[in-house]
């Protein structure tokens, strides 16, 4: 339970770029995608999938250890998970964001399917966050689109 729980650790520490760089008055100007979701949800979302990424990680390192393939493409993706809000919020560069995404996105998916040999849990843990971050992907470049 003590590797849960750093794993847990770690992928919150991911969404600690939501504390340091809340969305502002410049976010708060922005002509805003009309299917962007309410901003209460993303908090409620990413806690779900932040629990469920640390429990798939738990999984695979329960048979293949803290320093395996499929677990460095998970730290990989997580620190691309974190340097998107500083990137998006922080520093608004916005198209900078969704090329991150992108690669977010490909590495998301590399490390499910790393994932799926070892655990078929652990890969269909992953796959809510492929998905949400497929939106997410798509609604940053609508920010982008509209905003540029």
């Amino acid at each position: 339970m003590l590797a849960l729980a750093g794993f847990l650790a770690l992928s919150f520490a991911a969404a600690l770029g939501g504390a340091l760089f809340p969305p502002d008055e410049d976010y708060a100007r922005l002509v805003r995608p009309s299917f962007a979701p309410p901003g209460w949800l993303f908090g409620p979302v990413w806690t779900l999938l932040y629990v469920m990424m640390a429990v798939a990680a738990w999984r695979v390192w329960s048979k293949t250890g803290a320093w395996s393939a499929p677990l460095r493409a998970w730290y990989l993706q997580l620190t691309l998970n974190a340097a998107w809000t500083p990137l998006f919020f922080g520093l608004g560069w916005r198209g900078v964001a969704l090329l991150e995404m992108a690669v977010l996105w490909a590495l998301i998916l590399a490390t499910a399917l790393r994932f799926r040999p070892h655990s078929g849990l652990a890969f269909g843990l992953m796959l809510p966050y492929l998905a949400w971050v497929s939106f997410a992907w798509v609604l940053n470049g609508a920010f982008w689109w509209l905003n540029r």
